[in-house]
């Protein structure tokens, strides 16, 4: 049986693209069939992220029309399945978010898990992606401008008859400790899944076009991507070790760049 999660935030740049990227892939890596859909149509970034923006079909084509959702669908890393959206403001303008409904009906066959990439904020695109998802995910960073704004997204998700399974706390630096995970809870009414760490090796990955979990599969965050991942399978987590791989010239190269 399928199981669906939006993952949205109030706002843009808080790494929810980069997470839903990373929980998808780990996902995956378990053994779930999964497929991770790009619903940020005028925003999208994940082609990008994942070296994939030159591909002929995309999200933007399906809902215009001229394409259909079986086109769409590409092997993505670690297993995972991928349906990007374009990056061009032209096939944003052609494409009719209506629409969407119908191709998350016909991704239900393909997967166990869905995890749809929203638009950030309250929009008209975000609205499906709210109201049809099992539950959604709020990704938020340790900001009251942040929580301030995923608080109304959350108030928008219940007022479409959706449900909150919890929040996300992105980029949280050494200082962010449970009490502020706390004030998370008692400011948006949900609870804390975890916590992602600001971690900089998220940023090297990225500029590998990989995802973290894959080119750093040890470091802080990655751990956490992995054991989100293991929580919504219902399976427990299983830390294999610290031990990093040898770093190539070119790793280093990125870490002395990324520091």
């Amino acid at each position: 049986m399928i199981r669906a999660y939006t993952i949205t935030s109030g706002k843009g740049g808080v790494g929810k693209t980069t997470l839903t990227v990373n929980l998808g892939v780990s996902l995956a890596l378990l053994g779930r069939k999964t497929v991770i859909l790009d619903a940020d149509i005028g925003m999208a970034n994940m082609a990008l992220i994942l070296g994939m923006d030159d591909i002929p079909v995309t999200l933007h084509e399906v809902l215009a029309g001229k394409g259909d959702i079986e086109d769409a669908i590409y092997d993505g890393p670690g297993g995972v399945k991928v349906v990007p959206s374009g990056i061009s403001l032209q096939g944003f303008q052609q494409a009719d978010p209506d629409k969407l409904r119908d191709v998350m009906h016909k991704l239900v066959d393909k997967c166990e898990y869905l995890l749809i990439d929203a638009p950030s904020g309250i929009s008209k695109e975000g609205v499906v992606p709210l109201s049809v998802a099992d539950e959604v995910i709020l990704v938020v960073n340790p900001e009251l401008a942040s929580m301030a704004d995923a608080l109304k997204t959350k108030i928008l998700c219940e007022v479409m008859g959706g449900r909150v399974y919890g929040a996300i706390l992105n980029r949280a630096g050494l200082e962010h400790t449970e009490i502020r995970s706390q004030s998370v809870e008692d400011v948006l009414g949900v609870r804390v899944i975890d916590v992602v760490p600001e971690d900089a090796n998220v940023r090297r990955a990225a500029a590998y076009k990989s995802p973290c979990v894959l080119k750093y599969p040890q470091t802080d965050a990655s751990r956490v991507f992995k054991r989100i991942a293991a929580q919504i399978s219902g399976i427990e987590y299983r830390d294999t070790g610290s031990e990093q791989k040898t770093e190539s010239f070119v790793d280093r190269l990125a870490r002395s760049v990324f520091r």
